[in-house]
């Protein structure tokens, strides 16, 4: 690896209204190296990296930036990446209602004088999906595919181009351990073929093991940065740079004690919308006490998903039958609103498209799916709006100057927290909770799992699907392990191991 720096950014500071984002960050890239860029939700991740790939022009920041020895004055994210320079964002930038292939050539198209090639497209796209470990017909619309796919046909995205810098932030995020495992090995066969990467990433074991240097930043600050020739690297000693305070327990304790039978599914069958006759849910039947927390285990395609969001108003599938029960009764899960008014909420894994209202904010997010508790003969109390609001941002910790603030302009962690403060608030019986944790930083996860102690303790019942099988451990009583759309396991939590997990799951 050269000891030669790609990429040099000095003293950058930017502001928004409110905000100082970014204060005196120092960045510096070797040519050939993996470099991670680690902190808390907030710190500037995200911010320092948009500025780089031309999202914040030059102009709209103070500081400078030097590119291959040149200075580096870009307007627009088409500037970057003529320049060399990709990025792979948090939230997707996928035109839904396009093939796979056309999003993956999206700018850059194959084409001969104006007529596309569209042979050469489909070629191209598949080889590039399958460069990334994703299986499918590049002919499918994104709009069917699931978080963890469309993540991967950003990065063939971002591959279509003759980049020489490529910036990650959270490509694993969506991904179960296998698919992560796999991501990295390809950006260690990237870097052998001349390709730098900047990876931010939340989940420190990846960024252990794969990352040369690694620069952390803590309020809008660059606090420390470490190199694995130099420096000995551990999780410990990441978390406290991030947090400025040492983090000894991942997940805290909890005294289980369950009660009577809370939630039950039984015998639920769901048609893939997609192709008829194929079983995205093949007669699943789990159930779920009072206080009780159980995860739901599979890999990328098993149906977990698919299974949460068509009982929560059948907002996936076609033919759906069998029934849920809340405390022995029938509820009705045809319709979200009928789902929500029978006690069940669901916490979408995609918070950017299905968790809220980007453009809305803060405060119209929190109340927005329980609006009759802050109405007045269907009137909204706006006295009332606020003090629910205020007192969410305040419980949950979420990072904004104020309520009013819109919710697009919040960092991807504490737009997730917003998205949880808004389900709480409906008080409902049980919560299903899809990726809760994806993209936010080991502290602001720790409040995650306070928050799910604390709904247990009151009785709630929560149904916890992550693809980290390390979390599904630490948090839940009781774990069922899901494998092409069929329960194959039901197993207490202490007597299962990632071992015995994944010999289901494979």
């Amino acid at each position: 690896m050269s000891e030669t720096y790609l990429l040099e950014m000095n003293h950058i500071y930017k502001r928004f209204p409110g905000v100082l984002a970014l204060d005196d960050v120092s960045l510096k890239v070797k040519e050939g190296e993996i470099h991670a860029i680690v902190g808390e939700n907030g710190a500037g991740k995200s911010t320092l990296m948009n500025i780089l790939s031309g999202v914040y022009p030059f102009g709209e920041y103070e500081g400078s930036i030097t590119f291959k020895g040149a200075d580096y004055q870009v307007k627009s994210i088409k500037q970057s990446e003529e320049r060399g320079i990709a990025i792979i964002h948090q939230e997707f930038a996928l035109t839904p209602l396009l093939s796979a292939a056309e999003n993956i050539f999206l700018g850059n198209e194959q084409a001969n004088k104006g007529v596309m090639n569209w042979q050469l497209t489909r070629k191209r796209a598949q080889e590039l999906t399958r460069s990334v470990g994703l299986d499918i017909d590049v002919n499918i619309l994104v709009k069917d595919l699931g978080v963890g796919q469309k993540q991967l046909v950003e990065i063939a995205k971002a591959l279509s181009k003759n980049i020489t810098l490529l910036i990650l932030d959270e490509p694993t995020a969506a991904l179960n351990e296998i698919e992560s495992k796999n991501l990295l090995e390809l950006l260690r066969k990237l870097q052998k073929s001349g390709i730098t990467s900047v990876l931010i990433s939340h989940k420190l074991n990846e960024v252990i093991a794969i990352a040369e240097t690694i620069t952390i930043l803590r309020d809008g600050k660059t606090v420390d940065r470490l190199e694995r020739s130099k420096d000995t690297i551990t999780e410990a000693r990441i978390i406290k740079a991030m947090v400025g305070r040492e983090l000894t327990n991942r997940f805290p304790p909890r005294s289980t004690s369950t009660g009577e039978v809370l939630f039950e599914v039984k015998n639920w069958n769901v048609e893939n919308p997609l192709i008829p006759g194929k079983k995205s849910s093949d007669n699943i039947s789990i159930h779920i006490r009072e206080g009780e927390v159980v995860g739901l285990a599979g890999l990328m395609g098993a149906g977990r998903t698919e299974f949460a969001m068509s009982l929560f108003g059948q907002s996936y599938g076609n033919n759906i039958t069998g029934d849920a029960y809340i405390r022995g009764k029938k509820i009705n899960t045809k319709t979200v609103k009928s789902a929500i008014g029978d006690g069940l909420a669901y916490i979408s894994e995609d918070r950017k498209g299905l968790g809220l209202v980007m453009i809305n904010s803060v405060k119209d997010n929190i109340t927005l799916a329980n609006l009759e508790a802050v109405s007045n003969h269907s009137v909204i109390d706006l006295n009332k709006e606020v003090k629910v609001a205020e007192k969410a941002v305040e419980e949950f910790k979420i990072k904004c100057p104020t309520i009013a603030q819109a919710t697009l302009n919040l960092s991807g962690g504490n737009q997730q927290k917003v998205v949880l403060a808004k389900w709480l608030y409906c008080d409902s019986d049980v919560y299903i909770l899809d990726e809760p944790t994806r993209g936010i930083d080991v502290g602001a996860k720790y409040d995650v799992y306070n928050i799910v102690n604390n709904l247990a303790s009151q009785g709630k019942g929560i149904l916890f699907i992550s693809s980290e099988l390390p979390e599904i451990l630490g948090v839940c009583d009781r774990i069922y392990v899901m494998n092409r759309g069929r329960i194959v396991g039901d197993v207490p939590a202490k007597q299962a191991t990632q071992e015995s997990i994944m010999e289901m799951l494979i």
